[in-house]
């Protein structure tokens, strides 16, 4: 066949304007390295076979690429309301945890020896006396008036001195016979509790004494009488229990006449959580001992 007449055919094949592509700013790193050599200068890795499908192959490629790593950075950035959201619900958090109340510290609230109780209200409060003179909580006085009946028949004559005793009450007893015997703080605090630190005040404890014998009422010896023997065998059928026994953690005097009563949730809670703290911070101040006493390294011995 004759050629003559016909283009003649280039060994250069066209390669497409860079101003048809996208910037480089709008094209990500690996797209642009298929763009560019390491010299900078446009590559021409065109076939000579079908230049302009190869062409506009290369770019669709490059839309391929490019669209879904733009969308990928568009979800990725917070919006405005986002980071308002978001910094409004740390706020919140910070806000609440800093407003919610601290958990009160009981070891923090011991005075003297005693610890710090809640005044029962007075809607709570039931007669244990005919003339109404003394009450407790309810649950205790319920309690207490079962075990003074059952005292009675078996020929005791238990009889209630004290019971609930308000905060001002308690003022007056605390500090105005501190004055009257000139006793500090401390010495006073061994047998009477601050205002506020007393049993007394929680309507749960009484003072208890022996009818048959008044003179030793809030007295030692009251653990002599028929009173306090018939306590230690049946107190606890009833839910009473002696508050101050001798040489207790609290420090305070041996009082056998002080009873207190532990039959119901609440009361369980607010002695014994008391007496848990009082018993450990006991030991902590204890002095340590690494050498055994001679009693002790005798037991050993004998084990």
């Amino acid at each position: 066949m004759d050629d003559t007449g016909l283009s003649p055919i280039s060994d250069e094949l066209p390669v497409p304007e860079l101003s048809a592509l996208p910037t480089t700013q709008d094209i990500p790193e690996a797209v642009r390295e298929a763009v560019r050599g390491s010299t900078g200068t446009p590559t021409q890795t065109v076939s000579k076979r079908n230049p302009l499908l190869l062409g506009v192959g290369g770019l669709g490629v490059v839309a391929l690429i490019a669209v879904p790593l733009v969308l990928a950075l568009r979800s990725s950035t917070p919006t405005p309301e986002a980071n308002l959201s978001d910094s409004a619900s740390d706020t919140a958090s910070v806000n609440s945890a800093s407003s919610a109340p601290a958990a009160p510290d009981t070891e923090e609230q011991a005075l003297l020896g005693h610890l710090l109780y809640e005044e029962a209200p007075k809607a709570e409060l039931e007669p244990i006396t005919p003339d109404g003179s003394i009450v407790m909580r309810r649950a205790a006085a319920e309690k207490f008036n079962q075990m003074m009946d059952a005292a009675a028949a078996d020929g005791i004559a238990l009889v209630p001195l004290s019971g609930f005793r308000s905060v001002s009450e308690q003022e007056a007893i605390f500090f105005d016979v501190k004055a009257e015997r000139g006793e500090d703080p401390t010495k006073r605090a061994e047998v009477s509790a601050p205002p506020g630190y007393s049993e007394h005040h929680t309507g749960y404890a009484v003072d208890l004494g022996d009818g048959n014998h008044p003179g030793s009422d809030l007295q030692f010896d009251f653990e002599d009488t028929a009173a306090f023997k018939w306590l230690e065998e049946n107190a606890a059928y009833y839910s009473f229990e002696m508050s101050f026994t001798k040489n207790n953690s609290m420090g305070v005097s041996y009082e056998p006449w002080h009873w207190r009563f532990v039959g119901d949730r609440q009361s369980l809670e607010t002695f014994y959580r008391a007496k848990n703290q009082q018993e450990r911070r006991a030991a902590e101040q204890a002095p340590s001992r690494t050498t055994p006493t001679a009693e002790e390294a005798t037991s050993d011995q004998t084990r």
